[in-house]
């Protein structure tokens, strides 16, 4: 028994894989503007292989048509025409012992040896933790003699002797937003400005902790001023990247300063907090331009809190939105994997591009998400990006990104590096979590590729062992031209039987027509439960004898029956758990970012003993297999909140909202929820941010229990 994915549909050549930071004073509810404060625990929501050199190669009209702001020049002209490119420490390292003068040189020394210097990696930026956490007898800084026995200026010099640029941290305020207070540069900014300056310093994050309430714009103000002073003194201009985190919209304003403001809160490592800065981030596409840029924050990529595909749709999003890059894994510690992410030099180009368009949104339904980004040459980098824990068919056409009407046009894929032709359609049903990037252009070479071909799988996602599972395949012909010698294969885990029960070949596969084939899939005998991956693949040629391969891994999953009778939530296995700020907890809230350090769920002042402690935007799900009957919890924003959060909770039985509690305060009782999920093979439990944005949303799913 098992629940029906959505249908899937990949095109070819698709590399897909296998199957944040934490804020630094912790979580705290977003402050008034220009008040004193940290960072909020998230940010609020909003409607590859190996180093390859990148292709040469409009939104729709509407897109082009979309009003445009006319922010004022940068105030250095030069300065980051394109997004900033580096690593900073801060999201690998925090401020361990580890952050010193040698990993900062070993950085920089990797930079050059892996050829992210060569990929356009430029920038090594130091956060804080980096000074004394007093000031000298001079009022200057002084940097840390243990972490940098030779002083901030030597390692300034080694870093600009491979060849690159180096960055340092500060905050607006008195005190830097490490709970150590190390200074800030309120009151110190000439002096501070000028110091960076003489000490080499390319640039300069200023952050927002502990700034006494004085007005942001003041604030920034004032260090601009300063750090163009330092410049005409010593003729070494500092790229200025304002972390304000969002809170005075400086999207507004910022332009006028700096070259990049951040859009956000601090991402942590997670799909939740990724996703959610994402779509903070992407409706702001109108005000991004060469030297002024929107900075959703440092990157994640290799730290570990995400997969590989979710790392591969991060990189992907931060590029086709025109985002800064830095680096925030430590590189002496990444994978293979780690580098191919973050060295694919035909992503890069996307984010890179001398136009200094960010993508915008041409369509989001139901977490399938087309942006696009015109390019420089004419193209258009296309994003299909799927935000759902399922496979889902995405689509779009040339035209509708804004490319003009031709014949056909050149698809490149910028993880698989194939090109191919297509008729006009962009498609490709994505993996959870997953986004197919192309670069699309209407080329009058198309002939000389293969046709693009759409790859699919649809069928029960779900069995248990021994059990066995009914999926379709299909391959769809994109193409102006007919695929010919067409073979598709399903493989999977050893020991698994799977069979075709209809044909899979074909001769010939004509424009616009598709092969479907359907397979038996049987697990093994007591298999432990978990997800499996599935292999399908394409072989087929052009008319003109030219290979190509299609490629699809997606999972299906051996489940286990709920047991008869009342079981809390807590006590059963799920299928998938999301969450927007640390981990989904049992029988505790969710507490901050790391594992199991919640506290007793609490609403209303009523403590339970068991339910899951959650973070918006949340969603678990659950494996009933039909068997289940009725849902029911009472939910809320925990206690440990105060005044803080704003939640709403919905059941969803299979691709049917069954019941929801409407948007909750922390003022609000414990709610009753009860949902009747008869029939439903899965349930799943969402929690939104209410649509106020996300600060401090712990939600508790308290008592929640299936009748089974």
């Amino acid at each position: 028994m098992g629940a029906v994915s959505a249908g899937l549909l990949v095109t070819v050549g698709l590399a897909l894989p296998a199957a944040a930071q934490p804020a630094r004073s912790g979580e705290a509810t977003a402050p008034a503007a220009g008040a004193a404060s940290a960072p909020t625990s998230a940010p609020a929501s909003a409607p590859a292989s190996a180093l390859a050199t990148a292709p040469t190669s409009a939104p729709t009209a509407a897109l082009a048509s979309a009003p445009a702001a006319t922010p004022a020049a940068a105030p250095d002209e030069g300065l980051a025409l394109t997004p900033p490119m580096g690593f900073n420490n801060w999201n690998s390292t925090h401020c361990r012992a580890e952050f010193n003068e040698a990993m900062v040189k070993g950085i920089a020394d990797i930079f050059v040896a892996k050829g992210l210097k060569d990929a356009g990696y430029q920038y090594v930026n130091l956060d804080d933790c980096w000074a004394l956490p007093q000031r000298g007898a001079d009022g200057k800084l002084v940097p840390d003699p243990v972490r940098f026995p030779n002083g901030i200026k030597a390692v300034a010099d080694y870093v600009h002797s491979k060849g690159l640029k180096i960055g340092i941290y500060t905050s607006a305020g008195t005190k830097t937003c490490n709970s150590a207070g190390f200074p800030g540069a309120l009151g110190h900014e000439k002096s501070d400005a000028r110091q960076f300056a003489d000490w080499g310093i390319d640039y300069l994050k200023y952050d927002n902790c502990n700034n006494q309430g004085v007005d942001a714009r003041q604030r920034y103000r004032t260090m601009r001023d300063a750090l163009k002073a330092a410049a005409e003194t010593t003729g070494r201009p500092i790229v200025y990247s304002i972390c304000e985190w969002g809170e005075n919209k400086p999207w507004e304003w910022a332009g006028e300063l700096g070259q990049l403001w951040r859009t956000t809160g601090d991402i942590s490592d997670s799909w939740g907090s990724m996703l959610s800065i994402a779509k903070q981030n992407l409706p702001l596409a109108r005000y991004a331009g060469p030297g002024r840029w929107n900075d959703p924050d440092m990157l994640e990529v290799g730290n570990g809190g995400m997969t590989d595909s979710e790392y591969r749709s991060h990189f992907s999003l931060w590029s086709i939105m025109a985002a800064p890059l830095l680096i925030g894994t430590d590189l002496r510690k990444a994978t293979a994997e780690t580098y191919g992410i973050l060295g694919n030099r035909e992503v890069i180009a996307v984010d890179q591009d001398p136009l200094g368009k960010q993508g915008t949104v041409v369509s989001s339904e139901d977490g399938r998400w087309v942006i696009a980004k015109e390019m420089a040459d004419g193209s258009r980098a296309v994003a299909l990006f799927n935000e759902t824990d399922r496979p889902r068919h995405i689509a779009t056409s040339a035209t509708g990104v804004g490319l003009p009407g031709a014949t056909a046009y050149r698809l490149r894929d910028l993880w698989a590096h194939q090109d191919y032709h297509t008729a006009g359609a962009i498609a490709a049903t994505v993996p959870a979590h997953g986004t197919v990037l192309y670069r699309v252009s209407a080329d009058a070479r198309w002939a000389s590729y293969p046709p693009a071909a759409e790859l699919g799988l649809d069928g029960t996602a779900l069995t248990e062992a021994g059990g066995t599972a009914r999926i379709e395949t299909a391959l769809t012909d994109l193409g102006r031209t007919p695929a010919h010698q067409v073979s598709v294969r399903l493989t999977g885990p050893e020991g698994w039987r799977i069979k075709a029960t209809s044909p899979a070949r074909a001769a010939s596969l004509p424009t616009g027509s598709r092969l479907a084939t359907r397979w038996q899939v049987t697990a093994p005998a007591g298999v432990a439960p978990g997800g499996y991956e599935l292999t399908v693949s394409a072989d087929y040629r052009s008319p003109e004898g030219t290979g190509a391969t299609a490629q699809l891994v997606s999972a299906i999953h051996v489940v286990v029956a709920p047991p008869s009778g009342t079981s809390y939530a807590s006590d059963l296995p799920w299928l998938s758990a999301l969450n927007g700020w640390g981990p989904v907890e049992k029988d505790t809230s969710v507490g901050e970012n790391a594992a199991g350090d919640g506290h007793p769920l609490t609403l209303g002042g009523t403590t339970y003993a068991k339910g899951l402690g959650v973070h918006a935007p949340s969603e678990v799900t659950y494996y009933t297999g039909g068997r289940c009957s009725r849902f029911t919890a009472q939910v809320g924003v925990d206690d440990e909140k105060g005044t803080a959060g704003t939640v709403a909770f919905e059941v969803w039985a299979d691709e049917t909202k069954v019941a929801s509690s409407g948007t909750l305060t922390n003022a609000d009782p414990a709610t009753a929820l009860t949902a009747a999920i008869g029939g439903a093979d899965t349930v799943r439990l969402v929690v939104t941010d209410g649509g106020d944005g996300i600060t401090s949303d712990h939600g508790d799913w308290a008592d929640a229990a299936f009748t089974c």
